[in-house]
């Protein structure tokens, strides 16, 4: 079992930065990708951005050029910076772990993941 806890969402303003963190603690197993998704109210959970365990990255359109997935594996904690946030990525955050991810990066969008964390609030005004 796998329990992942994120923190770090909070209220800013159009172009400015946030970090999330998502904290793994349990069994995690190397080669898992780590993802990151979003929620947005009255729309469909979407993938942000994801990480296999040896740093090979994968980013969603909306995203890319604006933020950065990474991970410490010392500390079984993967990190997403966002910076020039715009009012369109508000949503509720979500890490993921997917422990038998596919081969090809484009296709962590859609896999799979086994284990979820609860959440937290990124809310950027204009």
């Amino acid at each position: 079992q796998v329990q992942l806890v994120e923190s770090g969402g909070g209220l800013v303003q159009a172009g400015g930065s946030l970090r999330l963190s998502c904290a793994a603690s349990g069994r995690t197993f190397s080669n898992n990708v780590m993802g990151w998704f979003r929620q947005a109210p009255g729309k469909e959970r979407e993938f942000v951005a994801g990480i296999r365990w040896i740093g090979n990255t994968y980013y969603s359109d909306s995203v890319k050029g604006r933020f950065t997935i990474s991970r410490d594996n010392a500390k079984n904690t993967v990190y997403l910076q966002m910076n020039d946030l715009k009012p369109e990525d508000t949503a509720v955050y979500y890490c993921a772990a997917d422990q038998n991810p596919p081969v090809f990066a484009s296709s962590w969008r859609t896999a799979k993941y086994d284990y979820w964390g609860q959440g937290t609030q990124v809310t950027v005004s204009s």
